[in-house]
């Protein structure tokens, strides 16, 4: 412990602050303003479609009813409707996976879906993992799912089990 207090002694650096003059002040207003603008403009060139907007592209690719859509991901109608009607709704991760085999998407397009919504799948998840397999397999029926991460003893993706 010595040594320990010693080595943190001997690099700790002693810090001192002076107050500036009310004359040296700078005025950050002008920078500030500049920031703003250009984080508005990374914002407007970076900014990618919401979980909204990818899910009810891929509803509509697919030729779905959204009536089918929250059946098969096993979602009730209130849920469904809030994530239709509110962009900014952020939806869990386990109902976007839902909702992703409920679309039948490939392994490519959750990841899509995910990402919308800020998820992502990890290799280094069990959970993730039986969601890829499922994925890369065309095992898109809940049931199955389920069965796949009961296995595991992991919950299941939706109270429908």
């Amino acid at each position: 412990m010595i040594e320990l207090e010693r080595y943190i002694n001997d690099h700790l650096e002693e810090r001192t602050f002076s107050m500036m003059e009310p004359q040296e002040q700078i005025n950050y207003s002008i920078q500030e303003d500049s920031i703003h603008g250009e984080l508005e403009d990374f914002i407007k060139k970076n900014r990618k479609p919401t979980l909204n907007q990818v899910l009810f592209r891929y509803v509509d690719e697919k030729g779905l009813k959204d009536s089918e859509v929250y059946k098969r991901a096993g979602i009730d109608r209130r849920h469904f409707s809030k994530i239709r009607s509110n962009p900014d709704y952020q939806a869990g991760k386990n109902t976007v996976i839902a909702l992703a085999f409920s679309l039948e998407l490939s392994y490519e397009e959750t990841g899509e879906l995910l990402d919308s919504a800020g998820y992502s799948l990890s290799d280094s998840d069990t959970y993730d993992l039986v969601i890829q397999f499922c994925l890369e397999k065309n095992i898109y029926d809940l049931h199955d799912v389920n069965q796949a991460l009961d296995y595991f003893s992991l919950k299941p993706l939706t109270g429908l089990y």
